[in-house]
């Protein structure tokens, strides 16, 4: 079967995630704190809204062409463990000899279920189906003209379990991510509108991993040792992530794993953070040279936590609470 009913699927998983446990908002797992990162999602569910993330680097195409994403991602809780995300980015492109093209990027979507929150162990988990909607953004920055489905896990886990011997260490986090990218139509076939010479492409079908290693200064201060550092250091998340694609199905020869490398630094407070970070392509095929990228984060669930900062249906609290 070459097409896939996105929508039947869609409403299959939202079914199936809408029934849900008790959690609660934000990313916090016992003592530890994962920040919102900028290029794999966390392991929560949470209120949240990203508002702009700026990037900025030369992607991977012959030639090279200067590209500048601006983009906005909201999530938000449905119950307390389940929630519904939408993001959008605009893409300007410099290609040499072409000239300056701009449009949006096809809009995604994202249906994400927590289902581990272990305090004592400091770990998290998710599974997500996010989808990427065909037909939705412009074709002259490369958006898809088909629906793409990726269904994934998530992991967080902090290195509080190390013996007192290691102290240091503890502060330490890994996230992790491991998703399947499915397009919904087989193969994509386009018309040169001059020479009427018709070409059909497959659309490959991807692995979709990464993740991060992070260093959290806050933990260093309130679990392991207050060091009487600058209350601004105190509040910052050194990491690295890595964000990769390989293809596995219904791809031409040639093709081989892209991705980036992004050492960088997050500043958090109680209701934002801002995090920068380099863009390290792993290889030509990923891009050109060194890209940045920054980002600015508000914690809805701590700014409104009585309105548009709790779950849709919450439980119910005690009279006078």
């Amino acid at each position: 079967m070459h097409e896939v009913s996105s929508a039947q699927i869609v409403l299959a998983i939202l079914i199936a995630f809408v029934i849900a446990s008790p959690a609660r908002a934000c990313c916090m797992v016992g003592n530890r704190f994962f920040p919102a990162t900028l290029n794999v999602d966390d392991p929560c569910v949470t209120d949240e809204l990203a508002l702009p993330g700026i990037t900025g680097f030369k992607n991977g195409d012959q030639p090279s062409a200067q590209e500048l994403d601006i983009s906005g991602d909201y999530e938000k809780t449905i119950t307390e463990n389940f929630g519904f995300s939408i993001a959008e980015d605009w893409i300007h492109l410099n290609i040499p000899r072409d000239g300056s093209h701009s449009g949006f990027d096809d809009l995604a979507t994202g249906f994400k279920y927590q289902f581990v929150r272990d305090a004592k162990g400091e770990l998290d988990m998710s599974v997500s189906l996010d989808v990427d909607w065909g037909e939705t953004g412009s074709s002259t920055v490369g958006a898809a003209p088909f629906t793409t489905l990726t269904p994934t896990v998530f992991a967080g886990k902090g290195f509080g379990f190390l013996p007192e011997t290691m102290e240091f260490f503890k502060p330490f986090a890994v996230t992790a991510q491991v998703g399947y990218s499915i397009p919904t139509e087989f193969s994509t076939t386009v018309v040169d509108q001059h020479g009427g010479l018709v070409t059909t492409a497959p659309n490959p079908q991807f692995l979709v991993w990464g993740g991060s290693l992070q260093y959290s200064m806050p933990y260093l201060k309130s679990s392991v040792q207050d060091l009487n550092l600058p209350a601004f250091v105190n509040q910052l998340f050194p990491l690295v992530e890595a964000k990769l694609s390989t293809p596995v199905a219904n791809f031409s020869r040639g093709e081989s794993t892209t991705g980036t490398i992004n050492p960088g630094i997050i500043y958090v407070t109680k209701k934002y953070q801002f995090g920068v970070e380099a863009i390290l392509p792993i290889n030509r095929a990923s891009g050109d040279g060194v890209g940045v990228i920054g980002q600015f984060d508000l914690y809805l669930d701590d700014i409104f936590p009585k309105s548009v900062g709790r779950p849709l249906f919450a439980p119910q609290q005690p009279a006078g609470q």
